[in-house]
């Protein structure tokens, strides 16, 4: 029997794996491999975080295989030269692997394609990880969009008929002799100091595809129904929580789809399904942004905001919000449940965004950085967009003017104060009004000797002004801060 390659890369999965399934119905004997080569994804190599989800789910791909009687190759190195000695190694006669679409990967993809193809080996590539592949839409005009609603409109008709395919039931085995890497080899944990920085990630996460498919289960059993208004509260579990499973592939978004619409909904959760279909649409939106500007995700799509007079960055302010010790609670409190989980409630982040890039003003490119360090999700694409969005300087974005208030955010949805308690334990003891701003309340909070800065590291209403006479665009029309 023939044998090929299956280069798994953040593809972590056995079902619904259209480079897996192509090397099977292709007759080929699937050889599974993982090449280490974060280099290649430079200048975006992926962070800390996202390297510690990788080693467990690469652990967890790899049990699977061997429960099907195969097992994942570890090979560090160039991706070319691995995958060439592999061949030569094997004597396998094709490649397979599952299209990611960044701009770097694509580069690196399109070198290794073209070579192995002019060295006679059979190579195919799928598209595992998005809904509509970002060439495949595009305006009247031929152009790519650059607004989300028209960009969901024509890519939406993707989730009318997916269709995922189940894992394979057996897998032919590697051949003994071919050698492999240990895992831990990769360097893909923290080492010191101990206890180590991620050890408490594992009390919320199971990376692998197991835990992707109990997250979708949690998600459908539960959060789906009032998801429209509940994801807006961070003091709940109101999302569905597939963003790193995503991310690395441990789950797709058609087999995200095809749970949902094949669930006999009541009437009165049909909007909250649809609206968590169009937050997937904007991870689709993302890479397709990302796909056709890719001077994004290190620059302004906006050129307008070129010459903008961002501040000049204050490294004690910026560890500040680093830390989660800016001294407002609602900052805070979201700085601190991304260090100790790897994520933080997509409302939080657009609030930690908004008081860095309008407040302190300073580049959206050193919040998207220590977001990519951090985050277990961190998705090039969606990173991306989302500091755009909140900065103001990309597509679809908010526009620069819309400043987040936080304290009124926290109020609003945080009412109870109960997320600021829960990730903010030096302020378990003050009470409501005072836990939004406590500065604002000198006769309450004094008393109680707190181990929480007195004061904002900078002064949100004068810091918004600033931030909108700074703004070197159109005269901003004037509108309540949210």
């Amino acid at each position: 029997m023939p044998t090929a390659l299956v280069w798994f890369r953040r593809d972590l999965r056995l079902a619904d794996n259209p480079a897996l399934s192509a090397a099977l119905d292709r007759g080929y004997a699937p050889i599974p491999v993982y090449i280490h080569a974060p280099d290649e994804e430079a200048p975006w190599s992926p962070g800390a975080a996202s390297q510690t989800w990788l080693h467990r789910s690469l652990a967890a791909l790899d049990a699977n295989l061997r429960r099907l009687g195969s097992r994942l190759v570890y090979r560090r190195g160039e991706s070319f030269t691995e995958l060439e000695q592999m061949l030569m190694e094997t004597g396998a006669e094709a490649v397979f692997w599952n299209r990611l679409y960044e701009p770097s990967v694509i580069a690196r993809d399109q070198r290794v394609k073209t070579t192995l193809k002019a060295c006679g080996v059979r190579v195919e590539s799928f598209n595992s990880a998005l809904l509509v592949e970002p060439w495949t839409v595009a305006t009247g005009s031929g152009e790519p969009y650059r607004v989300f609603t028209p960009f969901w409109k024509t890519a939406s008709r993707s989730t009318e008929s997916v269709a995922p395919e189940p894992a394979p039931e057996r897998l032919p085995p590697v051949p003994e002799a071919l050698a492999s890497l240990e895992l831990d080899s990769l360097g893909l944990l923290p080492t010191a100091p101990t206890p180590r920085w991620d050890e408490h990630f594992w009390e919320h996460w199971q990376p692998g595809e197991a835990g992707a498919a109990e997250a979708l289960d949690v998600f459908v059993d539960g959060a789906a129904d009032g998801y429209k208004i509940q994801r807006n509260l961070p003091d709940r579990t109101g999302t569905s929580k597939l963003s790193p499973h995503l991310h690395f592939g441990e789950i797709s978004p058609q087999q995200i789809v095809a749970r949902l619409r094949r669930e006999p909904w009541p009437a009165r959760v049909a909007p909250d399904v649809e609206h968590f279909l169009g937050e997937l649409g904007w991870r689709e939106f993302s890479h397709h942004l990302l796909f056709h500007f890719p001077h994004t995700a290190n620059r302004n799509l906006n050129p307008r905001f070129q010459e903008f007079r961002w501040e000049e960055v204050d490294p004690a302010r910026l560890e500040a919000w680093q830390q989660g010790r800016t001294g407002v609670p609602i900052v805070d409190a979201g700085m601190r449940e991304l260090w100790q989980t790897g994520w933080m409630h997509n409302r939080v982040r657009m609030i930690v965004a908004s008081f860095l890039c309008k407040n302190l003003r300073y580049h959206w490119l050193h919040g998207a950085r220590w977001f990519w360090d951090t985050l277990v999700d961190a998705d090039l694409a969606n990173n991306t967009q989302g500091w755009q969005w909140t900065a103001g300087t990309g597509a679809d974005a908010a526009p620069y003017f819309r400043i987040f208030n936080p304290v009124v955010q926290a109020q609003r949805f945080d009412p109870q104060g109960n997320y600021l308690k829960r990730w903010l334990p030096e302020l378990a003891q003050v009470p409501l009004p005072a836990l939004f701003a406590p500065w604002e309340h000198p006769d309450v909070v004094p008393g109680l000797k707190l181990d929480y800065p007195a004061q904002p590291v900078i002064d949100l209403k004068s810091s918004r002004a600033a931030a909108l006479s700074a703004y070197s665009g159109p005269k901003p029309i004037e509108v309540e801060a949210e």
